[in-house]
């Protein structure tokens, strides 16, 4: 007898909606199989098996996170299979900061009425985000919960692992001053400070989708523009470069997470003309009226990561990011003091 309940469903829960979303996302989830997957979707738990080859003390290294608020443009276009790579982004965004490869992603979809479609549409972009990341999606859970959440909304959230061997992680102990900080474009706002951005804009579930003449697209499709992921540029670099910093520039913006990469005496210099502008940053301080301090204690301000190395190898390792498909520029440098960080 398959699986079915009356009564659960006229709770509101719909098990056989969730074997269908099931059956919709597999081909998706097929897309990130790796070599060390051992299982597939439906059982209790992800197995995957790890290549330890020429390891000598290999460090899992993992990281959650979700969407947050960037997911109320998703609802107010009907839009849901870029979200995803947002979801995967902003795990493996912070796991890459260690110099580790991806493994293996986890998801967690809740929402107030399962429709088959779009929770598939859903897993299809975080099924690209695995791809783009090189990891694999091994599992998730998704949670139907009707008096919750409203029916046309939704929770996403993913837990990211992966590994490094000991020796060569990046961990910011070779820091010194006159290293240099080279930033890595962002594709946007990405996933932070959105609760900022839906104040300014008024942004309410009958907004208007405006158009600005500073940008190429309606605001929302701007504002939902996905993550971006640098994953394989960084462990293309670090096969060539010694990276001795990294910080992934998310919530909190400059002010906030470029600390976090700096050991005790050393401050980051940021030159902010170095710095390519992008037309949505501009926008919102400007209808936000918003202080330079706070727009770079917020947005990542088109910097979506920052990597310090060596003086000598600076160039070098511009060269590399472009020849894997980064946009790449020295934004600052690291020098001695407690400031943490200066922009200028």
């Amino acid at each position: 007898m398959k699986s079915f309940s009356e009564s659960y469903k006229e709770a509101g829960v719909d098990v056989t909606a969730g074997y269908e979303a099931v059956e919709l996302m597999k081909q998706h989830v097929m897309r990130t199989k790796t070599d060390g997957v051992v299982s597939g979707i439906g059982g209790f738990g992800g197995l995957f098996k790890p290549d330890l080859t020429d390891m000598k003390e290999p460090i899992f290294v993992s990281g959650t996170d979700g969407v947050g608020t960037k997911l109320k443009l998703a609802f107010l276009l009907d839009k849901h299979d870029t979200i995803g790579i947002d979801a995967v982004a902003m795990c493996v965004n912070d796991v890459i900061c260690c110099g580790a490869k991806p493994l293996f992603f986890l998801d967690y979809i809740a929402l107030g009425k399962n429709v088959p479609k779009k929770v598939a549409e859903i897993v299809s972009g975080i099924a690209e985000g695995c791809v783009q990341s090189g990891c694999a999606l091994i599992g998730g859970e998704t949670a139907e919960m009707p008096g919750f959440y409203p029916e046309d909304e939704y929770d996403v959230a993913g837990f990211c692992v992966g590994i490094v061997d000991k020796e060569k992680m990046i961990d910011g102990s070779k820091l010194k001053s006159g290293d240099v900080l080279i930033g890595l474009r962002s594709s946007g706002v990405h996933s932070n400070g959105f609760s900022l951005v839906r104040k300014i804009f008024d942004i309410s579930g009958n907004a208007e989708n405006k158009t600005y003449p500073e940008l190429p697209k309606p605001l929302f499709e701007t504002l939902l523009q996905p993550t971006r992921i640098y994953v394989k540029p960084v462990l293309e670099l670090v096969k060539k470069v010694e990276i001795k910093a990294i910080s992934h520039i998310t919530g909190g913006g400059f002010y906030e997470n470029i600390p976090r990469m700096l050991k005790d005496g050393l401050t980051a210099k940021i030159y902010k003309n170095n710095i390519p502008k992008q037309p949505i940053f501009e926008l919102i301080q400007k209808e936000g009226n918003i202080s330079e301090h706070d727009m770079y204690n917020t947005y990542n301000m088109g910097v979506g990561m920052i990597l310090a190395v060596s003086k000598e190898q600076a160039n070098y390792s511009l060269e590399v990011l472009k020849d894997a498909g980064e946009h790449a520029f020295v934004i600052g440098e690291v020098s001695f003091g407690d400031d943490g960080v200066v922009i200028v």
